[in-house]
């Protein structure tokens, strides 16, 4: 999911935000940040989540081995641990192309509009 452009300019986001970013549970987060070390926001007050966009990213690699290609939470933590580099170039490039796409199905939709 592609974040919005005024978020983007934000330091920090909240496990609200975070979640809704990526159509999952709050309690969900909190679960991938227990499983997963690359989630590590910092904490406000000692107890208030932070999330910056690298923890961002790392939930967007770890959103795409599980709920889009249906990889176990453990065959996704050994492809990351073995192939972080890797992981993180096909997230990016997965993430471009459905940019792309959404271009294409507007573009499509307004030359639809003026047939």
């Amino acid at each position: 999911m592609a974040l919005k452009q005024n978020k983007q300019l934000k330091l920090y986001y909240s496990i609200k935000e975070v979640a809704e970013m990526f159509g999952v549970n709050e309690s969900l987060v909190r679960y991938w940040e227990k499983e997963f070390p690359a989630i590590a926001p910092k904490r406000a007050g000692g107890k208030v989540r932070q999330y910056t966009k690298e923890d961002i990213e790392n939930i967007r690699q770890v959103y795409y081995l599980v709920k889009e290609k249906g990889m176990t939470l453990a065959g996704a933590k050994q492809l990351m641990k073995q192939n972080r580099e890797g992981v993180r170039n096909t997230t990016e490039l997965v993430n471009r192309l459905k940019q792309i796409r959404s271009e294409l199905v507007c573009m499509r939709k307004e030359l639809d509009y003026l047939t």
